[in-house]
């Protein structure tokens, strides 16, 4: 589970990148945000979880 997040978060920064050096394509910037933001809620949960 910990490789999918590593690997989700990765993505997600490769496509911030991308998003954010090309205009025409900046809806991979949203979607680079929203797979960010998923890949950190399931790193937070995923500790909490290993917590209890």
């Amino acid at each position: 589970m910990n490789t999918l997040l590593i690997i989700a978060g990765v993505i997600a920064i490769i496509l911030l990148l991308v998003g954010g050096l090309n205009q025409a394509l900046s809806f991979l910037l949203w979607v680079g945000i929203i797979l960010l933001v998923l890949a950190v809620l399931g790193w937070v949960l995923g500790r909490g979880r290993s917590r209890v």
